[in-house]
């Protein structure tokens, strides 16, 4: 069992940046892939980013590629989400995932989530 808590959103203005982190219980966070998802008021979750268990790849939406980094520190347990040049259609809750699956594919099945941390972006 793992369980996520998601931090670091707020208001920022467009162009703006944030930091979000995830904090992981457990000892066992190196074994997950780890993803952000968003969901913004009205529209289905979406797909923001991921990472593998080593941190050596990732994987980005077309709409943050560029702006968004992933990043995890396995010795922390947790992962990380810098978002830079922030739009007002970036605007969602953001949710961290864990997946437990033994190889990465944009549609892996995620395991546990976080409740989530709201993220607005204002013009």
């Amino acid at each position: 069992q793992v369980q996520l808590v998601e931090s670091g959103g707020g208001l920022v203005q467009a162009g703006g940046s944030l930091r979000l982190s995830c904090a992981a219980s457990g000892r066992t966070f190196s074994s997950y892939i780890m993803g952000w998802f968003r969901q913004a008021p009205g529209k289905e979750r979406e797909f923001v980013t991921a990472i593998t268990r080593s941190g050596g790849n990732t994987d980005y939406a077309d709409s943050v590629k560029g702006r968004f980094t992933i990043s995890r520190d396995n010795a922390k347990n947790t992962v990380y989400l810098q978002m830079n040049s922030l739009k007002p259609e970036d605007t969602a809750v953001y949710s961290c995932a864990a997946a437990r699956g033994p190889i990465y594919y944009r549609g892996i099945e995620y395991d546990y989530w976080g409740q989530g941390t709201q993220v607005t972006v204002s013009s």
